[in-house]
């Protein structure tokens, strides 16, 4: 097991058709009363019912605003939402559910790293280290920081068996590499690449290390601090979560010294007309009413992927990447 992710239990037989009854998605027929057979779960899951019923929860018994009330369902409100960031730390392992920050997802998280972070440690001259096996949102948002400083993008490549060329990256890597962003699952290859090496062989040179783990949290357990990650995103919707959330992981000592990320209520702690002084972790980076019952629905997807037994999980994907392959 890499040392990206946290140690697998002991495994039992996945039970297939026990799997698909949790969603409900999966019992219609479409085309003319053919049986719904859905593949497309790098571009978005399904929900279990799970997830389904804990969002209807909310919206029933408990929708209010968060960190602003002292009625009834607001406490219960800020208690639920607060508790899905600490399932999430769980989930990847992060040190402190502080460190965890809600997001709109993948994309917004690692627009917030560049706008922020990369503001701080990407200067004219300097160099952006990518890998050829991106998705565009770990690429546009960097060429963008890039254009905005001076700076410029290299490009790690990819072997003609779509693993990444490990043996070039200490060469790419010099005194003008402010930063790496790199995939950890490619969403088109499915490489799974040596993240922790990798990062190792980065910080060796003291450069920081964003990780775009969209693809990798519905599919493996993720350990950041084994990692050694300074960021790690990924959505909700890919992991069995509802659309619009997803979560920005960070090293303390990189949250705490970036700026805000955007302004507005709930993210600030004195405001007057001649200065405003901002909150701490996390709430500094959650400007304005957050998404509340997508992140409550989000924590209730980990909790539901964490249940899992994952060597059964990995043993029938891989069976069913055999059998597709022999297809």
């Amino acid at each position: 097991m890499p040392a990206t992710t946290q140690p697998i239990p002991e495994t039992e037989t996945f039970d297939v058709e026990a799997f698909r009854a949790d969603f409900p998605a999966l019992t219609q027929d479409v085309y003319e009363d053919t049986p719904l057979a859905y593949l497309d779960n790098a571009a978005t899951s399904q929900k279990p019912t799970p997830v389904i019923e804990r969002l209807d929860r909310y919206y029933r018994e408990e929708n209010s605003n968060v960190h602003r009330g002292v009625h009834r369902l607001s406490q219960d409100a800020t208690e639920e939402y607060e508790g899905a960031r600490t399932s999430l730390a769980r989930f990847i392992n992060a040190p402190d559910p502080d460190q965890v920050i809600f997001t709109r997802g993948t994309t917004e998280g690692l627009n917030l790293i560049s706008s922020t972070f990369g503001r701080m440690v990407v200067e004219a001259g300097d160099e952006i280290l990518l890998t050829e096996m991106e998705h565009h949102s770990n690429i546009v948002p960097w060429q963008m920081l890039a254009e905005q400083v001076g700076a410029s993008i290299e490009v790690l490549p990819v072997t003609d068996r779509g693993e990444l060329r490990m043996d070039l990256l200490p060469e790419m890597l010099s005194d003008d590499t402010a930063l790496v962003a790199m995939t950890h699952v490619s969403n088109t290859l499915g490489t799974i690449n040596p993240a922790g090496d990798f990062i190792d062989v980065c910080h060796a040179e003291d450069v920081p290390v964003v990780v775009d783990g969209a693809q990798s949290a519905p599919h493996m357990p993720i350990d950041v601090q084994a990692m050694g990650a300074d960021f790690f995103v990924f959505s909700g919707h890919k992991m069995f979560g509802p659309t619009g959330i997803g979560v920005c992981y960070g090293k303390r000592e990189h949250l705490e010294a970036m700026p805000p990320y955007q302004g507005g209520g709930d993210m600030i702690d004195q405001v007057s007309f001649e200065e405003t002084t901002y909150d701490d972790l996390p709430h500094k980076f959650e400007a304005g009413t957050p998404n509340i019952a997508d992140a409550i629905g989000l924590g209730r997807a980990a909790e539901y992927i964490m249940d899992l037994d994952w060597n059964a999980v990995q043993a029938h994907e891989d069976a069913v990447l055999e059998y597709a392959t022999e297809k």
